[in-house]
């Protein structure tokens, strides 16, 4: 674990018992909250990861902007069965740590927000099971139980729609903003945070997180809240 500027703790409250700003807490889930990936995990199913492998490559020597590979892993997809899609998202084990960090953050009074490209057909679960207050996701369309494609995207590569202003609503000011994320795609949410945690991250996100955390256990980060 490396860290090249150490986050301090912070008071929330001043010398005259006054309170002050909101204490958020900004996850990404996929591969950090959960230690797993949604579409290459159902792409196994079907025997089709080597095609979604590819696409995300793609993504990732920038030769497509990730809302159009997002678009084409689903239209690879095509055709599954929801209750398939259900059942691999089901199965999606939490990352070591998560219960236990979510848990004692709700403690000391964090106000938890879940963002992910993905979808809310894992994302829900999470929000309910770890007691997050707040999570924004994309969403899957399935017709006649057969999977056909994405809704209009909330969270995309450069902004997640609402985010801002929830964060205004909760009265959240930049410096008591925790966020943690692995991808670049979810870089996006360090301009809302002081404390910036890549959690075993792509090298990009490595270079603009303030922290560094290479273990595969969410509770190595509970110091930097």
């Amino acid at each position: 674990m490396r860290t090249s500027a150490k986050a301090k703790r912070r008071n929330h409250t001043d010398k005259r018992g006054i309170k002050l700003s909101k204490k958020v807490a900004i996850f990404d889930i996929e591969s950090v909250l959960l230690d797993a990936e949604f579409l290459p995990s159902l792409a196994v199913r079907v025997g089709k990861e080597k095609m979604v492998h590819d696409i995300t490559l793609q993504g990732l020597r920038g030769e497509i902007k990730w809302e159009e590979g997002l678009r084409q892993r689903i239209a690879v997809l095509k055709g599954i069965k929801k209750e398939m899609a259900e059942e691999v998202a089901d199965s999606m084990p939490y990352m070591k740590g998560a219960h236990e960090l979510c848990s004692e953050l709700k403690r000391k009074g964090y106000t938890l927000i879940g963002i992910t490209g993905g979808f809310g057909i894992f994302a829900d679960r999470v929000k309910k099971e770890l007691g997050f207050d707040y999570l924004f996701s994309n969403q899957l369309v399935f017709n006649d139980g057969e999977l056909v494609g994405v809704e209009p995207l909330k969270v995309k590569s450069n902004r997640v729609e609402g985010l801002v202003e929830l964060l205004v609503k909760i009265e959240a000011k930049k410096e008591n903003v925790v966020a943690v994320v692995d991808g670049a795609n979810d870089m996006k949410v360090f301009r809302h945070a002081s404390v910036m945690i890549a959690f075993n991250a792509q090298p990009i996100v490595k270079e603009v997180a303030n922290v560094v955390v290479e273990t595969k256990d969410l509770m190595k980060t509970l110091e930097y809240f």
